[in-house]
């Protein structure tokens, strides 16, 4: 049911925006303004995801080594 839902929405907000493209011939003008302001803080953000996703990836991978160095030392220890 949820998806027909999503299907019909999808439909109406398309046959609205060609609505509002034909009865607003300004339309470019306040299109690019909105990019101008969602576009620079939308990249400012994700990247700073992708930089903590990065750095917290690096930390992962420094602390699985260190436990896989720890786990061969207890097996030597053990022989």
């Amino acid at each position: 049911m949820g998806k027909l839902i999503a299907i019909i929405g999808g439909l109406i907000a398309m046959a609205g925006s060609v609505v509002l493209l034909i009865a607003s011939p300004t339309w470019w003008w306040a299109f690019k303004s909105l990019l101008k302001g969602f576009v620079p803080p939308i990249l400012f953000f994700g990247g700073l995801i992708a930089l903590i996703a990065g750095l917290s990836s690096l930390k992962d991978a420094a602390r699985a080594k260190q436990l896989e160095a720890e786990v061969k030392e207890e097996e030597k220890k053990k022989d």
